[in-house]
C-alpha cells in the first residue's frame, strides 16, 4: 500500500457528511449548538468545581461531543480531566513531546495515520517490546497523553472516538511487575474516564498466561460499559476482523498496512510552524516545543 501521510484533520470542513449525520444522532444540532455550548459554559461557572484553562466554544465543544451533548455528563468529564491533570502534573508541565522519540524507536505504542471503516484512529500498544529499564511507565503515559491530546483536536475523532489494540505478544513477568493498581487506574483514566475523546473499543490480541495475572489488576477499574467494549481475541485475527476491517489494519494483524512509528507523529509536530493552532493548543496545556 502507498505510504500514508501523518496529518491531523483539525478543520470542521474535513468532517465527511456521513460522520456529520452520526454527530446529529449523538445529539449535535447545528441550530442549537451555540446555545448548548453557552449553557455548558454557564453550568461550569455556576458549579465552579473545576477551572478549565480555556472556555471558548471550540474547546468546550470537544467535551460535549465526548459525552453526546449531555451537559451534566460533559461537566463530570471536564472535572475528571482537570483532576487527572492536577494529580499528574509531571505528565504535562514542561514535557517536551519531541524528547519522547525513544518510545517510537522501541515501537511500544503508536497511532495509525489512517482510520478504520467507522472513522476511528487506532492506538496500538505492543507491551511485549517494552523494556522497563529503558522506558519508564511515566514516559508511556506521557506519550499516550500527547497522542490523546492531539486526537482530541480532530472533529472526526471527537465525534467517533478511537479504538485501542493491546498486543500482548511476549508479555512477561518483568512487565507485570510494573503494572500496579495505580498504573492500571491511570491507564483506564486515560482511555476511558478522563480524556475528551471516547475509546469505542479495547481489543486484546496475542495474550498469554501472564495476561490473566495482569488482567486481575485492571478488571476492578473497568465499568460495565467498558467491559462490554472489551474484546479478547487471542491469536485469532479473524475475530479482530469482525470489528476492524483488514483494509484498515497493519499486516501483523492480518491487514494491509505497514507499521508506522510513533516518531512520525513527532516529525509532524516538529514541522508545525510556531504559529500553528496545533502547537499553540499543546503549549497551553504545558507542553514545550522549543
Amino acid at each position: 500500500m502507498p505510504a500514508v501521510e501523518h496529518k491531523l484533520n483539525v478543520s470542521e470542513e474535513e468532517v465527511p457528511e456521513h460522520i456529520r449525520l452520526i454527530a446529529s444522532q449523538q445529539g449535535e444540532c447545528t441550530k442549537t449548538k451555540k446555545q448548548t455550548i453557552e449553557q455548558f459554559r454557564s453550568y461550569i461557572m455556576e458549579r465552579n468545581e473545576c477551572q478549565p484553562h480555556r472556555n471558548d466554544d471550540k474547546y468546550l465543544e470537544k467535551f460535549l461531543r465526548a459525552r453526546y451533548w449531555k451537559i451534566e455528563n460533559s461537566y463530570r468529564l471536564l472535572c475528571s480531566y482537570y483532576k487527572f491533570r492536577e494529580h499528574n502534573k509531571s505528565y504535562y508541565e514542561k514535557v517536551r513531546p519531541l524528547d519522547l522519540r525513544h518510545l517510537g524507536d522501541s515501537d511500544i505504542l503508536t497511532v495509525t495515520p489512517y482510520r478504520d471503516q467507522h472513522g476511528h484512529r487506532i492506538i496500538i500498544y505492543r507491551f511485549g517490546l517494552w523494556r522497563p529499564n529503558r522506558v519508564t511507565v511515566d514516559d508511556i503515559f506521557r506519550a499516550t497523553i500527547v497522542l490523546q491530546e492531539l486526537g482530541s483536536l480532530e472533529p472526526i475523532s471527537q465525534i467517533m472516538g478511537g479504538v485501542a489494540i493491546f498486543d500482548l505478544k511476549d508479555l512477561g513477568l518483568e512487565h507485570i511487575l510494573h503494572l500496579s493498581p495505580s498504573v492500571a487506574q491511570k491507564m483506564i483514566a486515560l482511555l476511558v474516564t478522563s480524556m475528551p475523546i471516547r475509546t469505542s473499543a479495547l481489543h486484546i490480541v496475542n495474550q498469554n498466561w501472564v495476561f490473566n495475572a495482569g488482567f486481575k489488576i485492571f478488571k476492578p477499574f473497568l465499568n460495565s460499559a467498558m467491559r462490554e467494549r472489551l474484546y479478547i481475541h487471542g491469536s485469532d485475527m479473524s475475530s479482530l476482523h469482525k470489528h476492524i476491517d483488514p483494509e484498515h489494519l497493519p499486516k501483523r494483524y492480518g491487514g494491509l498496512h505497514d507499521d508506522y512509528s510513533y516518531t512520525l507523529w513527532l516529525d509532524m509536530l516538529k514541522e508545525q510552524s510556531t504559529e500553528s493552532s496545533v502547537q499553540k493548543d499543546m503549549e497551553q496545556l504545558g507542553f514545550i516545543f522549543h
